[in-house]
């Protein structure tokens, strides 16, 4: 794709061709320092102005007044001034209210503050007390006053340490991994002046010290906070915050993580995961004293090791819900002391749209997003159908509609029990609701979504759903019926074979059902675009949708893996992971990824496999095809069908061989 075309298609005013084409040109340019690719996005910029485009062209600018070329930055400084000039969804922007602190009311949206930290926390003291202390009294304690206290004490000190420790060895590893550079107020108030006054604010009502302020030099969006007490926290963001998100946006964000300091969330939060992972090593230490020596002790410390491995597992789930209600009032908060709820809304949907756009440019994910997740504002994870939709269009109504699945779906719900963030669509209703307490017109009309949601299918929804739960344990569902029918027929049959062959038939038929509904029949897939599929409430990460796509491969879908497998595919609309199977398994995996997998990056191909949704959606892959026919097969069918036949086999020859 030659830089020519593009040029000639902006200069005859062929906007929506330019862009297309500057768009491939500068994902195809190996240099993003070149000549070339500085003037592509150039004129990109200048395309996205002749579509109406002005909030990409706003970003595209701020990126190239960074640039290291001292004539690209002179230029683009001379762009901003023109692009303040020119109308644009910002005028369309929903408003916010004129006096800040104004209360408002959470109806409900993510329970109680307290009641959730204080469940949690009790809780999971209570569980590494109890092991501890039972560990104590396991390995020989002649006095229980001196095991309680021995439990108590090593419980107090292991916190402790933590809790104070735990900032000084994030701040060691943010340098190391992130390069983060530590900075003064004033360079925050350059870059954004309203976030500036939003700190000083509240920092003056709450009494407290203006936290240590960071910045990552990466354009992915984020913003996160960590430390012990309030008065010592860190506040870092990286600099694709100030890229893709306007002035007040930018101080909504920062008034989010400031949120988090007021709340003591983040020590609440480094005292629970520490108290989660005592609960793990108290696992690990039993399983490894249980391996041996006196069979009483033996006995006895396996069991403290399977109780404190299910109090982990409960611990790890307390954490998560912790963490998703904090969010929530983090997202209050903001409201709250900004008065513009609107503007944290605008926030999310543009984070999620730079860490897309981000994703794109670069072919492997990015190790600051991934690194960060649990920390972060945004679980990236969920970046893709909220980004896709922003990326063609401003219009709330399309973005909106990505929310359905967020709202209605049951596997939304399913699914955020294990994230450390509400699901999207769930953040922006709450902030909806704000908004219109405050008297404002909403930034995406979420009644209209609420609405939507009403006429959808139940019986679709909720029937599809629990015959999907049903169907991921088929498996074991077919094995333990095949047992009780073998039991049942061989009571009245003198054949042995039956008990033994008849739970593989079971599991063997299992494996199949299970694997007919994931991989349904792909021949008549109908050709859609990434947006459309995202869009489906009724998506499920089990029941596959049959699509194809047509795109190109812009990178490997593993964070940090140089031999992996997976890919990504990028259309007008969006991007999405596709998820490869060799017919060899692992081994097969590893070796498309070191020999083939690069050699594809850049080719516009056409993509035939199973859409699934889940809080990240993704496509399992079944051919890649190009002009020249099929370039690649993938073959996630191929091993439930070898499975799920071989053992049903296997049963048929044990009844045969036991019966003679």
């Amino acid at each position: 794709m030659s830089l020519q075309s593009g040029l000639e298609a902006l200069e005859q005013k062929r906007y929506q061709e330019a862009v297309e084409l500057l768009e491939q040109f500068c994902r195809d340019c190996v240099e993003s320092d070149s000549s070339d690719y500085l003037s592509a996005q150039m004129w990109l910029m200048k395309a996205y102005q002749g579509t109406g485009e002005i909030e990409k062209a706003k970003i595209l600018c701020q990126k190239l007044m960074m640039s290291q070329d001292p004539q690209t930055r002179s230029w683009a400084e001379q762009a901003s001034q023109s692009l303040r000039q020119t109308p644009s969804n910002a005028s369309q922007k929903a408003g916010r209210a004129v006096a800040t602190g104004m209360k408002l009311t959470m109806g409900g949206v993510g329970g109680s503050l307290a009641l959730a930290s204080g469940v949690t926390m009790t809780l999971l003291f209570g569980m590494v007390f109890a092991l501890g202390l039972s560990l104590v009294f396991i390995l020989g304690s002649n006095d229980p006053l001196q095991g309680l206290a021995i439990a108590i004490g090593i419980t107090l000190v292991f916190n402790i340490a933590a809790f104070f420790l735990s900032p000084f060895l994030m701040d060691l590893t943010q340098s190391w991994l992130y390069q983060t550079r530590w900075v003064e107020l004033a360079e925050v108030e350059a870059l954004s002046p309203e976030t500036a006054k939003v700190i000083r604010q509240v920092c003056e009502q709450k009494k407290l010290k203006a936290p240590r302020l960071g910045i990552i030099n990466d354009q992915n969006p984020t913003a996160f906070t960590y430390g012990s007490l309030p008065n010592s926290a860190r506040l870092v963001v990286s600099q694709g915050l100030f890229t893709y998100l306007d002035d007040d946006e930018i101080a909504t964000v920062y008034a989010h993580e400031l949120g988090h300091i007021v709340h003591w969330d983040f020590a609440v939060m480094t005292v629970a995961s520490t108290l989660v992972q005592i609960c793990y090593l108290i696992y690990s230490t039993a399983r490894r004293f249980g391996r041996g020596g006196d069979s009483k002790i033996k006995d006895a410390m396996q069991t403290a090791g399977l109780v404190a491995y299910v109090f982990y597992v409960i611990g790890t789930y307390l954490l998560l819900y912790l963490s998703r209600t904090r969010e929530y009032f983090a997202d209050h908060f903001a409201a709250e002391s900004t008065g513009n709820p609107n503007g944290l809304s605008r926030a999310l949907v543009k984070i999620a749209y730079g860490i897309l756009e981000e994703g794109s440019r670069t072919q492997e994910p990015s190790r600051l997003i991934e690194g960060t997740r649990a920390l972060g504002i945004y679980d990236h994870k969920a970046a893709a159908s909220t980004g896709t939709a922003y990326r063609i269009s401003s219009d709330p109504q399309k973005v909106g509609r990505v929310f359905l699945w967020d709202m209605f779906n049951p596997w939304g719900w399913w699914m955020e029990l294990n994230s450390t963030h509400p699901l999207t669509g769930k953040r922006v209703r709450a902030l909806s609701t704000y908004a219109e307490q405050l008297g404002l017109s909403t930034e995406f009309d979420m009644g209209r979504v609420i609405g939507e949601g009403k006429t959808l299918s139940k019986s679709r929804l909720y029937g599809n759903f629990f015959l999907d739960v049903v169907l991921y344990g088929a498996e074991t569902i077919g094995f333990f019926v095949g047992l009780v029918m073998g039991v049942i027929l061989w009571s009245s049959s003198p054949n042995t074979g039956l008990a033994f062959g008849a739970p593989f038939i079971g599991l063997g038929m299992g494996i199949l059902v299970k694997a007919l509904v994931m991989f349904p029949d792909y021949k008549q897939a109908a050709e859609t675009d990434i947006l459309t599929l995202m869009s489906d409430p009724y998506a499920s990460p089990l029941r596959g949708q049959p699509a194809k796509l047509k795109g190109q491969l812009i990178g490997r879908g593993d964070a940090g893996y140089k031999f992996g497998s997976d890919l990504k595919i990028q259309d007008r609309s969006g991007m999405l992971y596709l998820h490869y199977a060799s017919r060899f398994g692992p081994i097969g995996n590893f070796l498309f990824g070191m020999k083939r997998v690069k050699s594809l990056i850049g080719e516009q191909v056409g993509a035939v496999g199973w859409f699934r949704r889940g809080v990240a959606p993704w496509m399992d892959l079944i051919q890649l095809q190009s002009e020249n026919g099929t370039i690649v097969n993938s073959y996630h069918r191929f091993w439930s069908f070898i499975l799920g036949g071989g053992s049903i086999i296997l049963g048929m020859v044990l009844i045969m061989f036991l019966s003679s």
